[in-house]
């Protein structure tokens, strides 16, 4: 290499390293704490806001059965009168009783029944957050990785253009190609470029969402997924599926958990209509009279009575049509769901199957045959015998197939958490 073509090479290299210092740059802005998924679903677990917030309807729910299990509060009641006994002497006297309300009807238990069916539809309303919480993350953590290797392959390309732009730079200067030629391929480099830094924002983009689903602030700490899409290959039998999903989805579980929280309310509702006693035990006491008028003993009287109410509201029964027409509701809302979880069994099991079969389009050597081509265009052209346009033709092609292929990934891979997440199952572990 004569000393010409040294400097130009020289000074290309530079551009090269300063334009590629550019993008490395940005990549130092936020210092990256390397996760595995097994260590980043604990930490969703652990740390998710929102599913830290959903466990208290549990804990509210069992206070509910505390509550339901209070009795009726007694009264005490204290009276004094003071008839004169100072000025007439006509004496004084005080009263005391007690009162308290005997529920019947059994109120009390139909109140815990209906609070321990409360507290079981809230475990499985929380059991069903968490099957989409877990299957929400998991989306978010694969997502991560896609826009990572996205990133990969736009600078992988915008690499090979750009050493193709410092190869046309030094054989134009050579007289080897016209000029027109070696600004096509920096024109190809630098649209390239912006690919790379619009990816990789949207690689950031990505990683801040992880940090949002484990409950922790970004700072300047993003959370950087591990892994790879090479383990996401299932065997199912659709019809085992429907029955899994019947027997597993807690969305189901917890309209069934409905139903008797309705059946539970409209057993209150007849028992509140039951008549409540009200007992009541008393003393009456009143002093000696002493006055010359109507001197009369001390007196001490003990009394005792029940009240009941009048329940004339019980004819009108709106409270028990309500609650029939709530176990009429959930009835229906089951029966909803029922056919729901067929429906997103079905659509995510062919989905599954379809992008299985993409993903083995690829791997049958479409992603090689396009490197070899793309190799070949541009060993052809570095000689002379083929045109610019060919090479660039061959990289979009070649992107585009690469683009593809780590999207199909993506896509085979949230295909098979879709399915899980419908089935309510869940094995994936990466």
């Amino acid at each position: 290499m004569d000393t010409k073509m040294k400097s130009l090479y020289t000074i290309s290299v530079f551009l090269l390293g300063i334009i590629h210092l550019g993008v490395a740059q940005n990549d130092t802005l936020f210092a990256r704490k390397i996760i595995g998924y097994p260590e980043y679903l604990e930490n969703v677990g652990k740390g998710n806001l929102l599913y830290a917030a959903q466990k208290f309807n549990v804990d509210i729910a069992f206070a509910g059965i505390e509550v339901a299990k209070i009795f009726p509060n007694p009264e005490l009641y204290y009276g004094y009168i003071n008839m004169g006994q100072n000025r007439l002497k006509a004496g004084y006297g005080y009263s005391i009783n007690g009162t308290t309300t005997l529920e019947l009807g059994g109120k009390r238990k139909a109140r815990i029944d209906l609070a321990n069916n409360g507290t079981e539809l809230a475990k499985a309303q929380l059991e069903d957050f968490f099957r989409n919480l877990r299957a929400d993350a998991t989306l978010a953590y694969l997502y991560a990785l896609f826009q990572k290797n996205n990133l990969r392959v736009l600078n992988n390309s915008y690499q090979s253009i750009n050493r193709l732009a410092i190869s046309d730079s030094i054989r134009f200067k050579l007289g080897s190609i016209m000029e027109i030629d070696a600004k096509q391929s920096r024109l190809e480099a630098r649209y390239l470029l912006n690919g790379v830094i619009q990816a990789e924002s949207n690689w950031k983009v990505s990683l801040t969402n992880l940090n949002l689903l484990v409950g922790k602030k970004s700072g300047d700490t993003l959370l950087y997924p591990s892994g790879s899409f090479s383990m996401f290959d299932r065997e199912f039998v659709f019809q085992d599926l429907i029955t899994s999903a019947i027997n597993n989805r807690a969305d189901l579980l917890a309209a069934l958990k409905n139903k008797n929280v309705a059946q539970s309310a409209l057993r209150l509702a007849k028992a509140n209509r039951a008549i409540d006693l009200g007992i009541v035990i008393g003393s009456n006491n009143t002093s000696v009279v002493t006055n010359a008028v109507e001197p009369t003993p001390s007196l001490t009287a003990v009394y005792g009575g029940i009240s009941i109410p009048l329940k004339f509201s019980n004819n009108y029964k709106g409270d028990l049509k309500i609650a029939q027409y709530n176990i009429d509701q959930a009835d229906l809302q089951y029966r909803q769901v029922e056919l729901q979880v067929e429906t997103d069994v079905s659509q995510a099991y062919f989905n599954y199957l379809a992008q299985r079969k993409q993903v083995q389009q690829f791997q049958s050597g479409l992603l090689l045959e396009a490197k070899r081509v793309l190799d070949g265009k541009v060993y052809a052209y570095q000689r002379g015998k083929t045109s610019l346009l060919e090479v660039l033709n061959a990289q979009r092609t070649y992107n585009s197939i690469q683009a593809d292929y780590f999207s199909t990934l993506y896509a085979y891979a949230a295909a098979l958490v879709q399915l899980e997440r419908a089935v309510g199952i869940w094995d994936i572990n990466f």
